[in-house]
């Protein structure tokens, strides 16, 4: 018989990994986060932080939103590159990520539109001006959408600096107002992490193993989904061929589903402890909640953003935080900042169904909604809805 993992140990487990679990205090060290995280995914879409902020304070309440480009466009100990999305990652993931600048750019070569772009503009003009002039946005080129804007059009010297920065060509300099500045590798990128030379198999290898350390558990599906960076059949024999071990995990329904796990896995849940009781306001795009399918599978909570869906249609709102109270989704709620006024606006709060919203709990969400007005300069929280939440 395989491994079981019950439902409970599961969720221990994958928050304390995520580092959901200890209470969100000491001094702060976002490096450290990241490293822990692996990633960290970046959004333009700032409600009440954005979500790189967001994520990485629901972990150190001391962080700054400061705090992240010093170490992006000062201290060179991290990168900005592509996982599922643009993310933030540690400086010595860099050579083992030269199989995702591989991947995404026959993916790009294989896109008409990219084609169509740099047949328009070329790629080693772009590089040579940003030799000579040095770190430069997308605002120091002037080509023109032709024919109809859509939601995702781009000019061609656009499409062609994204398609330098996928390939690896250029890097992420720094960010100004979320505006990313592109530069030359060698500019940004220490030269014993830019020359070194690591064998392919052998950064598939590291890439799935730091998946799996930071999962705990999972299926095929899940090491795949994890970095984004490896492809399925690639995740597959690694996992056939790696000493992992067979494991059972209980699901929020109480099924039974088949995983692998680290062989350490049980010296871990033995390591593990409950996690803090505190109720944390998570982000949309939390690394605990960026995975629906394993959200549903380990905590029963069915969670889809509706930023992209017309305001008529959607369920529950435009960006809807999920609140997590120890190690069980209690609710959520929609609310906005606007940092002019100095103000937090709750617009909408629901429970999730069979939760008691108790004066302890509504307590606790009080004391993060003031925890959360300090960190963005916020400190005034508005009620614009009943504080007796409505059933999810």
């Amino acid at each position: 018989m395989s491994f079981r993992i019950s439902n409970r140990d599961a969720r221990h487990l994958w928050l304390s990994l995520q580092g959901l679990s200890d209470t969100p205090t000491g001094p702060a060290d976002p490096r450290a986060i990241i490293r822990k995280l692996g990633f960290v995914q970046l959004d333009s879409i700032q409600v009440l932080s954005r979500a790189h902020h967001h994520i990485l304070w629901s972990r150190n309440q001391n962080y700054r939103e400061p705090m992240l480009n010093k170490l992006l466009a000062e201290d060179r100990t991290v990168f900005e590159h592509f996982t599922h999305d643009a993310s933030i990652l540690p400086i010595e993931t860099y050579p083992y990520w030269r199989t995702q600048f591989k991947r995404r750019k026959s993916r790009m070569d294989q896109k008409g539109w990219f084609k169509t772009a740099l047949t328009q503009v070329s790629t080693e003009d772009i590089k040579a001006r940003i030799a000579d002039e040095g770190a430069l946005s997308t605002e120091a080129f002037d080509t023109k959408i032709e024919g109809p804007k859509e939601m995702w059009s781009r000019p061609p010297h656009k499409q062609a600096l994204d398609y330098l920065w996928y390939a690896g060509e250029l890097a992420t300099c720094y960010r100004h107002n979320f505006k990313k500045f592109y530069n030359l590798p060698e500019r940004v990128i220490p030269d014993a992490l830019r020359d070194a030379q690591i064998d392919h198999r052998d950064q598939v290898n590291w890439l799935c193993t730091q998946a799996v350390d930071r999962l705990g558990f999972g299926t095929s599906g899940d090491v795949k989904r994890f970095w984004e960076a490896v492809d399925t059949a690639e995740v597959k024999d690694w996992m056939a061929h790696a000493d992992l071990i067979d494991v059972e995990v209980q699901t929020a329904n109480r099924q039974w589903v088949p995983m692998q796990a680290s062989a350490d896995i049980a010296q871990r849940l033995d390591q593990i402890t409950a996690p803090t009781s505190r109720l944390r306001i998570l982000n949309p795009f939390d690394p605990v909640i960026r995975d629906r399918d394993r959200l549903s599978r380990l905590f029963g909570f069915d969670y889809r953003i509706e930023i992209f869906v017309p305001a008529a249609k959607r369920q529950w709102g435009y960006y809807v935080y999920p609140l997590l109270e120890g190690d069980r989704f209690v609710g959520r709620l929609e609310a906005k900042a606007n940092r002019k006024k100095g103000e937090i606006t709750i617009t909408q709060l629901w429970a999730e169904t069979g939760v008691r919203w108790t004066e302890a709990r509504a307590a606790k969400l009080d004391a993060e909604l003031t925890r959360m007005g300090r960190f963005i300069g916020a400190p005034d929280i508005v009620w614009d809805c009943d504080r007796a939440p409505k059933t999810a």
